[in-house]
């Protein structure tokens, strides 16, 4: 049962009277229009979520890739290979979800099966790409290899969108 007290306006709302709207019901309807925009499902907006997935699986990549490799003494190519699997099976997982709308269309087995193959593709390039880095340079340092990984990771991600899309889209039935 409530409390009789709790269902009448206390003494200091009476003297403060109803608060303007507040600024995170501002920034909300501010953020209305883009989040309505971001649930379309054209070409673009799918882009975009495509986009927004990479740049945070991205950031879990760092993650484990710095964490592996400094705290926990790895060898920069496990630590590579390690924080590809962990942050590709978020990625074809948030991409089925979000990005495609496809969790009702695609299993998870299904979608990691098909992202897969293009991400062993990017991982084989990765590795490429940090081993010459290694070689030419004889650097280590995590932001120059980040940045590295990164940067193929865009392109090969742009072919993995295009292979998403287009490619592994379901078909319509023929009736």
């Amino acid at each position: 049962m409530t409390c009789p007290s709790l269902l009448r306006r206390s003494a200091v709302a009476e003297i403060v009277g109803d608060l303007p709207v507040g600024p995170v019901q501002r920034v909300r309807d501010a953020a209305e229009p883009m989040l309505a925009r971001l649930r379309r499902d054209d070409t673009a907006t799918q882009f975009a979520r495509f986009l927004l997935v990479g740049v945070a699986t991205t950031a879990v990549y760092a993650l484990f890739f710095v964490g592996l490799e400094r705290v926990g003494g790895l060898d920069y190519l496990p630590a590579h290979l390690a924080a590809t699997t962990v942050s590709t099976a978020l990625a074809n997982e948030l991409h089925r979800r979000l990005t495609f709308h496809a969790e009702d269309r695609v299993s998870w087995l299904t979608a990691q099966w098909e992202a897969g193959g293009v991400t062993v593709i990017g991982l084989v390039t990765t590795s490429s790409a940090l081993r010459w880095l290694d070689a030419a340079t004889g650097t280590t340092q995590p932001v120059v290899q980040v940045a590295v990984v990164v940067t193929v990771t865009a392109v090969i991600g742009a072919l993995r969108f295009i292979a998403l899309r287009w490619i592994f889209r379901p078909h319509a039935v023929a009736a």
